[in-house]
């Protein structure tokens, strides 16, 4: 097959790699418009579950993903003067530039074209390919090139982020929460090298206005948050953005569907196809599972005789396979993103209660019962079997009543 990958980003990437292991005679470009070594953002999560599936995929490129990433298994929260910790949570860390340069070097070494500085912007000017892969982001030019076929819809979240670095290294996932006269702060940082952390900065519109942050430049932006994490950061500075020449901007989170992932030989990967929301760190590694996805429905699907991929049915097998895998996923995702919007229902509560229901806020019972009575009844569920299947079958249900009239009303 020849195959063509509009984006470079770790899911265009690896799906090259995956499908040159499959048949080294498959000729695969990757295109990628910026320049080689050039990357947005910081560091990107993951668990430990994604290794297991990189080492079934490619155990080259899983080996040095590993060896170049850093871990940790404690969770802490600052809010306000108090101070939680919460052991057990393995977690992984590493630069994205880094794993681009991995899964880059991985895929040159087994026969890929990966052009840079090579500009796609809608699809139109690639070269005859059998296979059109769309892994160019949330803002997906080939996409958009389809949008009433693919029935893309984007709903915009309400809190306001900035996607930071910094040189202080954390070494738990922390959490800080900091109250200002114009509401509640609160920044996500972990560490993905020796030197460096990711830092995502949150708050609500309210206070994203009362701090004047939206009227400050870059300079003055990252001088007002250094002051209100100082306890946080211990002298060390924030820093924009990654690429030289850019600047770090507030945003507030795109939520994309689609109704269709495919469109004649097109198909959508990645953030080009669905996006959740960060708080729930899983970007990276559902960009990934759908590169698996892919590369497995096209060699299970061949053509009678021909060797070659079926397409319409491969690509109808692979959305059908990630639509039904993110359900759960996109309702944690949703639900984590709601949970930080109603902030102020938790914050006030003793530091381990907020915390333990910081990490219930997956959960679709949560947002519907009182935050102490539902950590009573979390404590006591985690001790008794049957009032975890109540819980279990009662959240979902009660979700979508609620839902269901509110809608109505």
């Amino acid at each position: 097959m020849r195959i063509a990958c509009v984006g470079g980003g770790p899911a265009g990437l690896y799906l090259s790699i995956l499908m040159k292991r499959q048949d080294p005679g498959h000729e695969i470009t990757v295109h990628e418009r910026n320049p080689a070594g050039s990357t947005y953002g910081w560091g990107v999560t993951y668990w430990a579950s994604l290794l297991d599936k990189l080492e079934t995929g490619d155990p080259e490129s899983a080996r040095a993903v590993r060896e170049n990433s850093v871990r940790w298994s404690d969770g802490v929260a600052h809010i306000g003067d108090r101070t939680t910790t919460h052991h057990g949570d393995e977690g992984f860390g590493i630069g994205r530039g880094r794993l681009l340069d991995i899964l880059a070097g991985r895929a040159r070494s087994l026969g890929v074209r990966v052009a840079f500085d090579d500009e796609v912007a809608d699809g139109a000017a690639l070269p005859d390919a059998d296979l059109v892969v769309a892994c160019d982001g949330v803002r997906s030019g080939v996409r958009e090139r389809h949008a009433a076929h693919f029935g893309t819809e984007v709903a915009l979240g309400r809190n306001r982020y900035i996607w930071l670095g910094t040189t202080k290294v954390f070494e738990a996932f922390t959490f800080a929460f900091v109250e200002t006269p114009h509401g509640w702060i609160w920044c996500y940082a972990y560490g993905f090298g020796d030197d460096r952390s990711t830092c995502v900065v949150e708050c609500s519109p309210e206070t994203w206005t009362g701090l004047g942050l939206d009227r400050a430049d870059e300079a003055e932006g990252l001088a007002r948050l250094e002051e209100l994490f100082v306890k946080l950061l211990d002298g060390h500075r924030l820093i924009g953005r990654a690429t030289a020449g850019g600047s770090a901007q507030w945003l507030n989170f795109r939520t994309l569907t689609n109704r269709t992932w495919s469109h004649g030989n097109v198909v959508l990967l990645g953030d080009a196809a669905h996006t959740t929301h960060y708080s729930i760190g899983a970007g990276t590694t559902l960009a990934l599972e759908d590169a698996i996805a892919l590369a497995d429905a096209l060699s299970t699907r061949t053509g009678s005789g021909t060797g070659r991929p079926e397409l319409a049915p491969a690509l109808a097998a692979y959305e059908k396979a990630r639509k039904a895998e993110l359900l759960s996923v996109q309702s944690a995702a949703r639900h984590s993103a709601q949970w930080y919007e109603n902030l102020p229902r938790y914050v006030d509560l003793p530091p381990a209660q907020m915390f333990a229901l910081l990490g219930q806020r997956h959960s679709p019972l949560l947002p519907y019962v009182p935050p102490q009575l539902y950590y009573r009844l979390d404590r006591a569920a985690g001790r008794l079997e049957s009032l975890r299947r109540l819980k279990r079958w009662l959240g979902p249900k009660l979700a979508r009543t609620l839902h269901g009239s509110t809608t109505k009303g």
